[in-house]
């Protein structure tokens, strides 16, 4: 698979996740405030603008820890296929210097995507479903949103799943393979890439 190709596995037990995610938790809660974080909704002209986006202080996995409330669905899901399969994905979000850009849905994208499956929470799905959906997220690189969304022409974002991309139009929407998303809140900057909010969990199959 494309993205374990890239990073070493990590085999680390629940209570070392855990252990990391907590410790990360507090650090950034002491640190920083999260309306720091993140820009306010987007303006049309801002997805489109050519400026550089400067890099952050905080990891991506940081970000979202801290977003309390907005992202918990992301990192249980995170947190999930790890423990399950052993994929290194928190260590490669928390700790990696590799840059990538995440399409991260809000905790409101996955409750609604729980309700069309009919499931009570991630764990209730198949863990390899999760992570192919996971990988459907994130792009290789720094990503801002002039480089995301098209002036014109829609765009085609390659994935980390391999051989999976989707399109996104001029007006920010994500156009996947089984549904549609919108970027509701864009060019969140990370030490290790770029986070995009989306209002849907984008699908690299059709329910």
């Amino acid at each position: 698979m494309k993205t374990l190709s890239l990073k070493k596995k990590l085999n680390l037990r629940v209570l070392a996740f855990a252990g990391i995610l907590v410790m990360a938790f507090f650090t950034i809660s002491c640190e920083k405030e999260t309306d720091d974080l993140a820009p306010a909704s987007y303006e049309e002209g801002d997805l489109k603008a050519g400026k550089a986006v400067k890099k952050g202080d905080l990891s991506i996995a940081e970000i979202a820890l801290a977003d309390d409330g907005e992202f918990d669905e992301l990192v249980s899901a995170l947190v999930f296929v790890d423990t399950e399969l052993g994929t290194g994905l928190v260590d490669m979000f928390l700790n990696g210097t590799d840059q990538y850009t995440v399409f991260a849905p809000t905790d409101a994208a996955f409750e609604a995507l729980y309700e069309v499956l009919g499931v009570g929470g991630i764990t209730e799905v198949d863990p390899q479903t999760v992570l192919n959906v996971l990988l459907y997220h994130v792009t290789e690189g720094r990503r801002a949103a002039n480089s995301v969304v098209p002036k014109n022409s829609p765009r085609t974002i390659e994935t980390l799943l391999e051989g999976a991309t989707f399109m996104v139009d001029s007006d920010g929407m994500i156009w996947a393979v089984g549904n549609q998303a919108t970027i509701v809140t864009a060019n969140v900057s990370a030490s290790n890439g770029i986070i995009h909010v989306i209002d849907n969990v984008i699908l690299p199959i059709s329910l």
